[in-house]
């Protein structure tokens, strides 16, 4: 299959040096993108601002003190993003090419209505308030361009999990959600384990406490199996 895959946070600017953003490390999408290589699918992964050493290295969990530039890997394209709307542009952008979009990245729910074109300095204020406005919603925006491609979403949440799966999976018209509580251990964000649940319209699968590589697995092999069947 041909994959669109997204991964890491979105980082929405305040001023030149601060942003809004999240705990998102990446590791999930990018072990997403190397086990799907590994199968010979073919990857473009959208990616938002991480620190990871390498793609492999992402996928396994293994530690290097070089941060080589992961320009591509064998089956995988990478597209870097910053924005949430850099990453809508970039999955409108490569939709139309792909048979399965899986959403693993963690996009930034909110941005400044103002950002400031100079460093904000404190002063002498004691608070400081500010205006923001929702993000665009990159599934609800893209679901009309769905056609007969499969979608999976994400849900990381730290509470009502199951039911927040659910009604993200039936507004969003997908295919599989994954959902997580994100203040279980090992299973948040930013460790090399996670413990999720994949649901589907009509059923429910709950994974052990596993590595990201091995969720990236039973999450293709799900993946895999709806589109032989064509469900």
């Amino acid at each position: 299959m041909r994959l669109l895959i997204t991964a890491g946070p979105t980082r929405e600017p305040l001023d030149p040096v601060r942003f809004l953003s999240n705990r998102s490390s990446g590791k999930m999408g990018y072990a997403l993108a190397a086990a799907a290589a590994a199968r010979g699918h073919e990857v473009t992964l959208v990616s938002g601002p991480v620190a990871l050493p390498s793609l492999e290295d992402a996928a396994s969990g293994r530690i290097s003190e070089k941060r080589p530039e992961v320009a591509s890997t064998k089956n995988v394209q990478i597209v870097r993003v910053v924005t949430a709307a850099d990453m809508l542009a970039a999955v409108k952008q490569h939709l139309a090419t792909c048979d399965a979009l899986i959403m693993a990245a963690a996009v930034a729910d909110w941005r400044p209505v103002r950002v400031a074109r100079r460093k904000m300095k404190k002063g002498e204020a004691q608070t400081m308030t500010l205006e923001l406005k929702r993000t665009p919603d990159i599934l609800k925006t893209i679901a009309p361009l769905k056609g007969q491609k499969l979608f999976i979403g994400f849900a990381a949440e730290t509470h009502n999990v199951r039911a927040e799966a659910k009604r993200k999976l039936r507004e969003k018209n997908l295919d599989l959600i994954v959902a997580n509580d994100v203040t279980a251990p090992g299973a948040g964000f930013e460790v090399e384990t996670n413990r999720v649940t994949i649901f589907d319209a009509h059923s429910e699968e709950q994974l052990p406490l596993l590595s990201k590589r091995d969720v990236a697995e039973r999450i293709l092999d799900r993946l895999e199996a709806k589109r032989k069947s064509g469900r």
